[in-house]
């Protein structure tokens, strides 16, 4: 009987280990990333050329969005030789603009035809996206899953593992 609850207690571990990463957005991890289109850059448009992109699909309404700014930003400054960070909302230039709390610190654009947003099938944000310098989506989804986050480690080892 102790072997028979021991086997359960591992089947259930096993299970609740090994889930899939859930994903509110279709998935086009390792496949070439559709090309990055903004309606307008309200920041200065990123120099992308060598370098990996974070995408973030966000929103000012968007209570997860905004708690993601200050990461987004910690990343921006850390990884800058490596990595651009771009946050793309499909709202208005002046809705945008009207935040300022939490500062965005990194680039920023808007499209609000919502090209991108309908190419990836975004069904839920914060929605990030990290292509590697050859186009190639290495890393998707929501930035704070639960045993899926997005950390500086698991940006720094997609760095280390493109050298």
């Amino acid at each position: 009987m102790k072997k028979l609850i021991l086997i359960i207690i591992v089947l259930i571990s096993v299970n609740a280990f090994s889930q899939e990463k859930e994903l509110w957005a279709k998935s086009f991890i390792n496949k070439e990333a559709p090309e990055l289109v903004v309606e307008k850059w309200l920041s200065d448009k990123p120099e992308m050329e060598g370098k990996f992109i974070l995408i973030d699909f966000w929103a000012t309404w968007c209570g997860p969005c905004l708690r993601s700014i200050p990461k987004l930003n910690k990343f921006h400054k850390e990884f800058s030789e490596n990595l651009v960070v771009i946050g793309l909302s499909d709202e208005t230039e002046a809705t945008v603009e009207k935040l300022n709390y939490p500062e965005i610190e990194y680039y920023s654009a808007i499209d609000t035809d919502k090209h991108l947003n309908d190419i990836f099938e975004i069904r839920g944000i914060p929605h990030c996206v990290i292509i590697d310098p050859n186009g190639i989506v290495v890393w998707e989804g929501w930035p704070d899953l639960k045993g899926f986050e997005l950390t500086s480690e698991v940006i720094q080892d997609l760095i280390d593992s493109d050298k």
